[in-house]
């Protein structure tokens, strides 16, 4: 979000120092109501710029010079390995030839010494020693994975002549399972190799001639200094000149044309990805038309195990055929159906078909905590004839069922857990390590975006023989969070490339107008990507009949104390913004940037040192506080905001006159224009479900549903999750409940709130697929009336800047989701699409 802060300095003045500053993304300190958006942002790395030294032309000249004499002393040892592969050595070695060279002679043995047992060397321990070492210094390149097996891809030797065609399909037989898949892509690198000297010179020449200064900066060490550099000594006419310019430029030298290469491998593997994925779709669509050529139809009806009184609606019938379908061909998948399509159904009706073809599982559903109750209202509705257990409950809890299961005690067909029980002790882990699970399937599957992430890892343990992933918002931020949902639901086919996708697909997707042609190329090649492994359908596509949604933008001027208080907040913060190194810093900028242009009492303005002295002091009369020490009191008060402390005067006796006034508690410029909409909206019979990020905010909001006496109820992070179904019953049941209160974060998860057809969002998420989220807890399946989402943003502030962010991040999931012009006759038709013909849907 650092854009939306530098936007909102752009709003009233220039920014003051002027340079670019060196930035990460973290999470914010707010207190949200959920820890994953904690855990899925720590877990970002910043990427080194090498190229900002004060003194940076003259230090690489020098650095250059002396580790070149380094390589040449090394090459002198070892003869037929390239420079570029003993420079890869060296730099895992820190430049340190002794360390380098001891880790050369370990793989400098013959091509089948190398993979002999460590038994066959003639000092096992000291061999094994070795290996060890360089194992963990120089794993990333392990010399390109053939160091000491042959002579590589380099500049200095010749080889036999064979240059990858990108637009050459796999040439594949069959394929049994997605372990065969990713097997054959391991051998296609492997033979991609192997490409001579010339052509790698063109594709690099070719490269440093035409590509933009963004695609530059995506070469290894290339900041973005240099890569300006390079473009001003443009035009490079040959190699010669190419290395000539790069080796005698200040700042730069032939390294980055080593690493131009590297990049250039990772585009290949990448383009190879593609074309496997190509192969995988032209079958599966293959498949399809087979078995519905001829007008014998194919065609898997509703399962009769699940409830005869409910019907699948027809698109879900599509699903459960998709679904059974790349089971059939040994493939995981990702549903990725429009939040309210009911994907839980969908899941729910494949476990049952499952079931009926003799897969009697067990299977593992894992689950945000706020819908567990929901998932297991849900088989038992659909599908009493499934077995549940559900594993939940406090560590004692957990420790009976783990002990049931392992003495078999249980009779179960799928298990219920969550998120932080499944992984939350090593018990918990090893529980299902050791069980022999057929499907894992997990809801709201874009918890899984960092493939960095402790739960990431954690939950890739899981032993499953097939996985499942449901989510409503498969794109999000960038591409590389959607890779990672594939490379969880298809290992074996991706785990081997998981270092060219991070590099491929970590940039920021910028707006259709500031796409280069890589960036575009980049979209296309993961939509090819996707293609197999997901399905996703819209509201608008499959459910005609659904109401239509309005979005509505209400630009709330702030109140005149609100703003100046703003504007002041916003000037001392410019002051001091320049110095500021740490991310975490700078999310605190635009925390508090936040919380002033929603409301004033979020902070603390109108207690004053003076005030809590006074009150401190007064607390001691309390029975509760007489002993207490006043300083530590006033210490305890000083870090409280206003809000806060008004409530604390409410609950004492004693300083029970220092509360605020109401006209205080409600001079909000949000306030203001929430106050008339809703007057409006009780008037008309609407009912209202409103959000805010902060759970402060919806204590301030009681307040002001109080004052207009409007009947609410209230759903945050600290609901127990007993309670959470209780309250969504009440609210669909109870029609006098005029409004209901709830946190983005544990409200915008699997909750249908179908009787209310207004959605009110106080104030936006930084990631705009929770606002989504929220907003399909009304427009959904069994909605009847039109949806009306009202997206509160206080004008002139860093919400305006968020606002135009966020929709640059929905324009990524528009172009991963929408079919390019001229491609309706040349690809192949939509596997859904032919599913739906065939069953006459």
């Amino acid at each position: 979000m650092d854009g939306a802060i530098a936007a909102a300095l752009l709003m009233f003045g220039d920014a003051e120092g002027g340079g670019p500053r060196k930035r990460k993304l973290s999470s914010s300190s707010e207190p949200y109501e959920e820890d994953e958006f904690n855990d899925d942002q720590s877990m970002k790395k910043k990427r080194l710029d090498h190229g900002e030294e004060s003194n940076e032309s003259a230090e690489s000249s020098n650095n250059w010079e002396k580790q070149e004499s380094i390589v040449l002393k090394l090459q002198k040892e070892f003869p037929n390995f390239d420079k570029q592969e003993l420079r890869e050595v060296l730099k895992e070695h820190e430049w340190m030839y002794t360390e380098a060279l001891e880790s050369l002679k370990v793989f400098a043995e013959d091509q089948d010494m190398q993979y002999a047992s460590q038994s066959e060397f003639p000092n096992g321990k000291e061999a094994s020693s070795r290996s060890q070492n360089y194992s963990k210094n120089a794993a990333k390149t392990k010399l390109k994975q053939k160091c000491s097996m042959k002579p590589q891809n380099g500049f200095n030797k010749k080889r036999k002549k064979n240059v990858f065609n990108p637009k050459r399909v796999i040439e594949d037989s069959e394929y049994d399972s997605g372990s065969d898949v990713g097997s054959s892509l391991d051998e296609d690198y492997s033979s991609g190799e192997e490409v001579m000297e010339d052509g790698y010179k063109g594709k690099i020449l070719h490269f440093l001639q035409d590509a933009s200064i963004g695609e530059l900066t995506l070469i290894p060490q290339c900041s973005q200094k240099k890569a300006q550099k390079i473009t001003e000594l443009r035009p490079f006419n040959s190699w010669e000149a190419l290395f000539t310019k790069m080796s005698k430029t200040n700042g730069l030298s032939e390294d980055l044309i080593w690493h131009c290469k590297t990049l250039i491998q990772e585009r290949d593997v990448v383009i190879r990805l593609m074309n496997k994925c190509e192969d995988i779709s032209n079958k599966l669509t293959k498949q399809v038309t087979m078995l519905t050529g001829n007008g014998g139809g194919w065609n898997i009806e509703q399962p009769s195990i699940l409830n005869q009184s409910l019907s699948l609606k027809p698109y879900q019938k599509v699903g459960l055929n998709w679904l059974a379908l790349v089971h059939k061909h040994g493939l995981n998948g990702i549903l990725a159906d429009e939040m309210g399509l009911g994907k839980t159904i969908q899941a729910i009706a494949f476990l049952a078909y499952l079931f009926q073809e003799g897969n009697k599982g067990p299977h593992l559903i894992v689950v945000p905590a706020s819908t567990i109750d929901n998932w297991l209202r849900e088989v038992n509705l659909w599908c009493p004839t499934l077995k549940v257990l559900c594993y939940y409950g406090s560590q004692e809890e957990r420790k009976q069922i783990r002990y049931n299961i392992h003495s078999k005690y249980e009779e179960y067909n799928v298990i219920v857990t969550t998120y932080n029980c499944a992984i939350s002790s090593s018990d918990d882990r090893s529980l299902f390590r050791r069980l022999k699970l057929n499907y894992a399937i997990f809801d709201e599957g874009h918890m899984l975006k960092n493939m960095g992430s402790i739960r990431y890892q954690h939950l890739m343990t899981i032993n499953a023989n097939n996985r499942l992933l449901l989510t409503g918002t498969p794109v999000q931020n960038n591409l590389l969070e959607l890779m990672s949902l594939l490379n969880f639901v298809m290992p074996h086919m991706f785990s081997s490339s998981t270092s060219e996708i991070r590099r491929m697909f970590s940039s920021k997707t910028k707006s259709a107008d500031e796409q280069s042609i890589y960036e575009k190329e980049r979209i296309a090649h993961a939509k090819q990507i996707i293609k197999p492994f997901i399905l996703r359908r819209v509201k608008e596509e499959v459910l005609k009949q659904l109401p239509p949604k309005k979005d509505q933008i209400e630009l709330c001027a702030m109140s005149e104390k609100q703003e100046q208080l703003y504007l002041g907040l916003f000037n001392r913060l410019k002051k001091s913004i320049n110095n500021m190194e740490k991310s975490t810093e700078m999310c605190n900028v635009m925390m508090q940037l936040r919380k002033m242009a929603n409301h004033p009492l979020l902070h603390r303005q109108y207690y004053t040192a003076e005030k809590l002295k006074e009150m401190s002091q007064l607390m001691l009369k309390e029975p509760t506080h007489c002993e207490a020490n006043p300083d530590l009191i006033f210490e305890d008060m000083e870090v409280m905001t206003d809000f806060e402390l008004h409530v604390l005067c409410k609950q004492y006796r004693h300083i029970n006159n220092f509360q605020l006034d109401m006209d205080l508690i409600l001079d909000s410029g949000k306030f203001r224009v929430l106050g008339c909409i809703l007057s409006e909206l009780k008037q008309k019979g609407d009912r209202v479900v409103l959000f805010s990020q902060f759970t402060m905010m919806l204590d301030i909001l009681e307040v002001l549903l109080k004052h207009h006496q409007h009947r609410y109820l209230r759903l945050d992070g600290k609901t127990q999750i007993s309670e959470r179904i209780h309250l969504i019953d009440e609210f669909n049941t109870d029609m006098d409940i005029f409004v209901f209160l709830l946190s983005t974060k544990a409200g915008g998860l699997g909750i249908n709130l179908t009787s209310a057809n207004v959605v009110i969002l106080h104030d936006i998420d930084c990631n705009p697929y929770n606002d989504k989220q929220a907003e399909d807890r009304c427009h959904r399946v069994g909605q009847t009336k039109e949806v009306l989402v009202i997206k509160l943003i206080s004008q002139g502030t860093i919400e305006e800047s968020m606002l135009k962010i966020n929709q640059q991040k929905l324009k990524l999931e528009q172009d991963m989701t929408t079919v390019d012009e001229g491609d309706e006759g040349t690809m192949p038709a939509d596997i859904a699409t032919l599913l739906k013909t065939s069953m006459g849907l």
